[in-house]
Protein backbone atom coordinates (compact mmCIF):
# COMPACT_ATOMS: atom_id res chain seq x y z
CA UNK A 1 0.00 0.00 0.00
CA UNK A 2 1.23 3.34 -0.75
CA UNK A 3 -0.35 6.74 0.76
CA UNK A 4 0.41 10.24 1.51
CA UNK A 5 4.01 10.77 2.99
CA UNK A 6 4.92 11.10 6.55
CA UNK A 7 7.51 13.57 7.80
CA UNK A 8 9.66 13.63 10.53
CA UNK A 9 8.49 14.98 13.91
CA UNK A 10 10.89 14.59 16.42
CA UNK A 11 13.66 12.19 18.05
CA UNK A 12 13.63 10.72 21.54
CA UNK A 13 16.10 10.68 23.69
CA UNK A 14 15.58 9.04 26.56
CA UNK A 15 16.80 9.56 30.08
CA UNK A 16 17.36 8.34 33.65
CA UNK A 17 15.86 12.05 35.25
CA UNK A 18 15.82 15.21 33.62
CA UNK A 19 18.35 16.27 35.43
CA UNK A 20 20.72 14.01 33.93
CA UNK A 21 19.21 14.38 30.05
CA UNK A 22 19.99 18.25 30.77
CA UNK A 23 23.84 17.99 31.76
CA UNK A 24 23.95 15.33 28.59
CA UNK A 25 22.20 17.41 26.08
CA UNK A 26 24.95 20.57 27.23
CA UNK A 27 27.70 18.22 27.14
CA UNK A 28 26.88 16.58 24.14
CA UNK A 29 25.08 19.34 21.84
CA UNK A 30 26.62 22.24 23.44
CA UNK A 31 23.22 24.23 24.07
CA UNK A 32 20.66 24.10 26.95
CA UNK A 33 17.51 22.37 25.90
CA UNK A 34 14.25 24.54 26.37
CA UNK A 35 11.28 24.04 28.35
CA UNK A 36 8.94 21.22 28.06
CA UNK A 37 6.24 19.71 29.94
CA UNK A 38 4.68 17.34 32.16
CA UNK A 39 2.23 14.39 30.80
CA UNK A 40 -0.40 12.90 32.93
CA UNK A 41 -1.43 10.46 31.14
CA UNK A 42 2.29 8.77 31.19
CA UNK A 43 3.93 9.48 33.98
CA UNK A 44 6.64 11.31 32.20
CA UNK A 45 8.28 14.99 31.70
CA UNK A 46 10.44 16.48 28.61
CA UNK A 47 12.44 19.56 27.70
CA UNK A 48 12.18 20.38 23.64
CA UNK A 49 14.95 21.98 21.43
CA UNK A 50 14.08 22.80 17.83
CA UNK A 51 15.78 21.11 15.33
CA UNK A 52 14.14 22.57 12.05
CA UNK A 53 16.27 22.63 8.81
CA UNK A 54 15.71 22.72 5.05
CA UNK A 55 15.50 18.77 4.87
CA UNK A 56 13.30 18.05 7.91
CA UNK A 57 11.53 21.03 8.83
CA UNK A 58 8.84 21.58 12.27
CA UNK A 59 11.11 18.84 14.05
CA UNK A 60 12.65 18.75 17.18
CA UNK A 61 14.62 16.64 19.71
CA UNK A 62 12.47 15.56 22.88
CA UNK A 63 14.74 14.51 25.77
CA UNK A 64 12.29 12.45 27.84
CA UNK A 65 12.25 10.62 31.55
CA UNK A 66 9.92 9.44 33.87
CA UNK A 67 8.53 12.15 35.86
CA UNK A 68 9.14 10.90 39.62
CA UNK A 69 6.41 13.17 41.29
CA UNK A 70 3.88 11.70 39.32
CA UNK A 71 1.63 8.62 39.92
CA UNK A 72 2.57 5.40 38.00
CA UNK A 73 0.22 5.68 34.63
CA UNK A 74 -2.50 3.07 34.17
CA UNK A 75 -0.72 1.84 31.01
CA UNK A 76 3.12 1.04 30.19
CA UNK A 77 4.79 4.47 29.45
CA UNK A 78 5.69 5.15 25.67
CA UNK A 79 9.09 4.67 23.74
CA UNK A 80 9.94 1.57 26.50
CA UNK A 81 10.84 3.76 29.44
CA UNK A 82 9.58 0.84 31.34
CA UNK A 83 11.94 -1.74 30.05
CA UNK A 84 14.51 -3.37 32.42
CA UNK A 85 16.98 -3.10 29.48
CA UNK A 86 16.21 0.40 28.30
CA UNK A 87 16.41 1.69 32.17
CA UNK A 88 20.09 -0.06 32.42
CA UNK A 89 21.25 1.42 29.78
CA UNK A 90 20.11 5.39 30.31
CA UNK A 91 21.02 4.71 33.94
CA UNK A 92 24.67 5.31 32.70
CA UNK A 93 24.06 7.95 29.81
CA UNK A 94 20.68 9.80 28.09
CA UNK A 95 20.32 7.73 24.45
CA UNK A 96 18.51 8.14 21.28
CA UNK A 97 15.64 5.43 21.12
CA UNK A 98 13.07 6.26 18.75
CA UNK A 99 11.69 8.51 16.02
CA UNK A 100 8.04 9.90 15.96
CA UNK A 101 6.78 11.08 12.57
CA UNK A 102 3.94 12.90 11.49
CA UNK A 103 1.06 12.04 9.61
CA UNK A 104 -2.15 14.28 8.18
CA UNK A 105 -3.79 10.67 7.80
CA UNK A 106 -3.41 8.78 11.27
CA UNK A 107 -5.64 6.01 10.38
CA UNK A 108 -4.77 5.41 7.05
CA UNK A 109 -1.26 4.77 7.64
CA UNK A 110 -2.21 2.67 10.77
CA UNK A 111 -3.78 0.53 8.78
CA UNK A 112 -1.61 0.40 6.03
CA UNK A 113 0.93 -0.50 8.85
CA UNK A 114 -1.56 -3.38 10.20
CA UNK A 115 -1.88 -4.37 6.56
CA UNK A 116 1.76 -5.57 6.04
CA UNK A 117 2.07 -6.81 9.12
CA UNK A 118 2.65 -4.56 11.77
CA UNK A 119 0.62 -3.42 14.89
CA UNK A 120 1.60 0.31 15.39
CA UNK A 121 -0.66 0.14 18.23
CA UNK A 122 -4.47 2.29 18.74
CA UNK A 123 -5.05 5.84 18.45
CA UNK A 124 -4.58 7.86 21.45
CA UNK A 125 -5.51 11.50 22.82
CA UNK A 126 -3.09 13.09 24.69
CA UNK A 127 -2.25 16.97 25.54
CA UNK A 128 -0.48 19.55 27.70
CA UNK A 129 -0.85 23.05 28.57
CA UNK A 130 1.81 25.39 27.58
CA UNK A 131 1.99 29.32 28.13
CA UNK A 132 1.87 29.70 24.18
CA UNK A 133 -1.11 27.62 24.67
CA UNK A 134 -2.50 24.11 24.66
CA UNK A 135 -0.89 21.18 22.71
CA UNK A 136 -3.32 18.40 21.35
CA UNK A 137 -2.18 15.18 19.40
CA UNK A 138 -3.53 11.75 18.47
CA UNK A 139 -0.47 9.15 18.86
CA UNK A 140 -0.19 5.40 18.03
CA UNK A 141 0.51 3.67 21.59
CA UNK A 142 0.96 0.10 21.57
CA UNK A 143 -0.35 -1.26 24.52
CA UNK A 144 2.22 -3.36 25.85
CA UNK A 145 4.31 -0.02 24.98
CA UNK A 146 7.03 -1.94 22.91
CA UNK A 147 9.23 -0.24 20.12
CA UNK A 148 8.86 -2.36 17.09
CA UNK A 149 11.56 -2.68 14.56
CA UNK A 150 14.62 -2.23 17.08
CA UNK A 151 13.14 1.25 17.63
CA UNK A 152 13.17 2.23 13.62
CA UNK A 153 9.36 1.57 13.08
CA UNK A 154 8.28 5.10 13.69
CA UNK A 155 5.35 6.14 16.18
CA UNK A 156 2.76 8.14 14.32
CA UNK A 157 1.60 11.28 15.37
CA UNK A 158 -1.13 13.84 14.04
CA UNK A 159 -1.21 17.46 15.92
CA UNK A 160 -4.89 18.82 16.63
CA UNK A 161 -3.85 22.59 16.59
CA UNK A 162 -0.52 23.80 16.44
CA UNK A 163 3.04 22.18 16.00
CA UNK A 164 5.39 22.93 19.04
CA UNK A 165 7.91 24.16 17.20
CA UNK A 166 6.25 27.44 16.29
CA UNK A 167 6.75 28.40 19.71
CA UNK A 168 10.21 27.04 19.82
CA UNK A 169 13.35 30.02 19.54
CA UNK A 170 16.01 28.39 17.42
CA UNK A 171 18.59 26.33 19.27
CA UNK A 172 21.20 26.74 17.00
CA UNK A 173 20.67 22.88 16.17
CA UNK A 174 19.62 21.81 12.91
CA UNK A 175 18.89 17.89 12.39
CA UNK A 176 20.54 17.21 8.85
CA UNK A 177 20.36 13.77 8.59
CA UNK A 178 18.41 10.25 9.68
CA UNK A 179 18.80 6.74 8.63
CA UNK A 180 17.29 3.72 9.93
CA UNK A 181 18.09 0.20 9.61
CA UNK A 182 15.60 -2.64 10.24
CA UNK A 183 12.11 -1.01 8.98
CA UNK A 184 10.89 -3.71 6.47
CA UNK A 185 10.82 -2.43 2.74
CA UNK A 186 6.81 -2.56 2.71
CA UNK A 187 6.44 -0.66 6.25
CA UNK A 188 8.59 1.89 4.25
CA UNK A 189 6.44 1.68 1.11
CA UNK A 190 3.44 2.48 4.08
CA UNK A 191 5.19 5.01 5.47
CA UNK A 192 7.07 7.06 2.77
CA UNK A 193 9.21 8.95 5.43
CA UNK A 194 10.30 12.64 3.82
CA UNK A 195 14.32 12.78 3.69
CA UNK A 196 15.23 9.11 5.61
CA UNK A 197 17.72 6.65 4.04
CA UNK A 198 17.28 3.36 4.97
CA UNK A 199 20.89 1.35 5.51
CA UNK A 200 21.37 -2.72 5.40
CA UNK A 201 23.30 -2.75 8.72
CA UNK A 202 24.52 -0.95 12.02
CA UNK A 203 22.26 0.87 14.64
CA UNK A 204 18.57 1.09 14.05
CA UNK A 205 18.94 5.02 14.27
CA UNK A 206 21.77 7.51 13.15
CA UNK A 207 21.31 11.22 13.64
CA UNK A 208 23.46 13.80 12.51
CA UNK A 209 23.02 17.38 13.99
CA UNK A 210 24.57 20.56 13.22
CA UNK A 211 25.95 21.95 16.61
CA UNK A 212 27.31 25.51 17.22
CA UNK A 213 30.72 23.49 17.65
CA UNK A 214 30.51 21.17 14.53
CA UNK A 215 28.46 17.93 13.78
CA UNK A 216 27.19 15.57 15.77
CA UNK A 217 26.19 11.52 15.35
CA UNK A 218 23.83 10.40 17.72
CA UNK A 219 23.24 6.44 17.73
CA UNK A 220 20.50 4.11 19.26
CA UNK A 221 21.66 0.39 19.84
CA UNK A 222 22.19 -2.10 17.26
Amino acid sequence: MTGAATAVDHLVVAAATLEQGVAWCEATLGVTPGPGGRHALMGTHNRLLNLGSAAFPHSYLEIIAIDPEAPPPERPRWFGLDEPALQARIAQTPALVHVVARSAMLDMHRWGLITVGHQPGDPVKAGRDTPAGRLEWQILLRPDGTLLCGGALPTLIQWSGPHPTQAMPDSGLALQALSLHGLPPRAREVLRLRGVAHREEGPALSAVIRTPTGEVTLHSAA
